[in-house]
């Protein structure tokens, strides 16, 4: 897997805004923004990618960007790379990643699973 650089973790962390809500923690062994459980931004790598609905994501894919894929050909739904300027636009990038908090503020929450909850979903291989 990809590593961030120091510098792009320093500008993630920047943009992401300062929320009681919203918190960072890794994710892919990179670094990744959550709201209510919800992942909606992070770094993979030097990409940024940020959650968004189809609609809002069209102008960032004519931009350059492009389906978020932590697994070349497994493409993460409703997340989208931004293009690699993303640290050279901030206003343009803090703007898509408040569109993606937005959105992932709209979403269920999701309940911290335990070290016991885990467990128990992981499958076993029996029938």
């Amino acid at each position: 897997m990809p590593k961030p650089s120091e510098q792009a973790k320093a500008a993630f962390t920047k943009l992401v805004p300062v929320e009681p809500a919203v918190t960072m923690r890794p994710m892919f062994g990179n670094l990744a923004a959550f709201v209510n459980g919800n992942m909606f931004a992070g770094l993979f790598g030097e990409d940024l990618f940020v959650r968004l609905p189809d609609d809002q994501s069209a102008p960032i894919r004519k931009q350059g960007g492009r389906d978020f894929e932590p697994m070349p050909g497994h493409a993460m739904k409703g997340y989208v790379t931004v293009p690699y300027t993303w640290r050279s636009k901030p206003r343009a990038t803090q703007t898509w990643i408040a569109a993606s908090l937005h959105f992932a503020r709209g979403l269920p929450p999701k309940a911290a699973a335990g070290k016991k909850q885990a467990a128990a979903k992981k499958p076993t291989g029996r029938k």
